[in-house]
């Protein structure tokens, strides 16, 4: 079955262009050890995984999620056949034409920008709720944390093309079912689809750069950012910072959440050091 260029599509293979594009800026800007959360001698010595195995095991889940996609429009396709197949043998000509148009989406309308910015809203909302109460479930369930969570968690010291090195059936859970969730809670259409997964991808990538710098405007904007992932990501900070990629309320609201300050390293660079909370 061939698939034309649908909004559907490329709010598939969109955000997959965008992961590679946007990692691979903060690859060509090289090393900016002023601006790096860890020496790269110290995401040499606690990473055990080489940058090429995380490479393919991103590659190996974006095939996964977009095999997943491609499914579920070819079902979907077959069952609107079905229905308009069904109407023409029931309605008349004009009513047919009428079903199909809709169908087609080609005269699709576009909601206006007050819409569109509240269904990004829900959706960021949506996303985030999901994904903390799973997030937070891989690390409480030893299992599920042994055997799906930990290949995320052998990045100690996060980079930005590994943003997505998780295990298949955690791209699945977390990225795929809960960006279907987001966008059909949010009720916006496939063409908004495009712009809002894009723009998770760039969040989450910025996440896992592993860089705190200056003029980011995403760390104006959001606390939840580098640093903040970052406690997450030390053997410290395990069990909080589960969050993202967009907001840090779930963390604050369930008791999770761990503040840091940002601290300049003598050899360069920047440190998020955990403040304890008073009990």
């Amino acid at each position: 079955m061939a698939f034309a260029a649908s909004d559907e599509l490329l709010g598939t293979f969109v955000p997959v262009a965008v992961y590679w594009v946007y990692s691979g800026i903060y690859v060509l800007l090289g090393d900016l050890e002023n601006y790096r959360l860890h020496s790269k001698a110290e995401e040499n010595a606690k990473n055990i995984v080489s940058k090429w195995t995380v490479v393919k095991g991103v590659l190996l889940q974006q095939a996964f999620q977009i095999a997943v996609s491609l499914l579920l429009f070819t079902v979907i396709t077959v069952l609107l056949s079905h229905r308009r197949t069904h109407r023409t043998d029931r309605t008349d000509r004009s009513l047919c034409v009428q079903v199909i148009e809709d169908e087609s989406g080609a005269a699709r309308p576009q909601p206006s920008v007050p819409v569109i910015i509240v269904q990004f809203i829900v959706a960021m909302f949506v996303l985030d709720t999901w994904q903390y109460f799973m997030h937070r479930y891989m690390h409480v369930n030893k299992f599920l944390y042994k055997h799906v969570h930990s290949k995320h968690h052998t990045l100690v010291v996060p980079y930005a093309f590994g943003a997505l090195y998780n295990h298949p059936l955690e791209g699945l859970l977390l990225d795929t079912v809960g960006g279907a969730l987001a966008f059909l809670a949010s009720g916006m259409t496939p063409r908004t689809g495009i712009f809002f997964f894009s723009f998770a991808t760039v969040k989450t990538v910025d996440d896992h750069c592993g860089l705190w710098l200056p003029g980011n405007l995403l760390h104006v904007f959001f606390s939840n950012n580098s640093a903040y992932h970052d406690v997450h990501h030390q053997l410290y900070g395990s069990k909080y910072n589960f969050s993202q990629p967009f907001f840090v309320m779930w963390d604050k609201i369930l008791g999770t959440y761990m503040p840091y300050s940002l601290e300049r390293r003598k050899e360069g660079g920047f440190e998020a050091r955990p403040i304890k909370l008073k009990s």
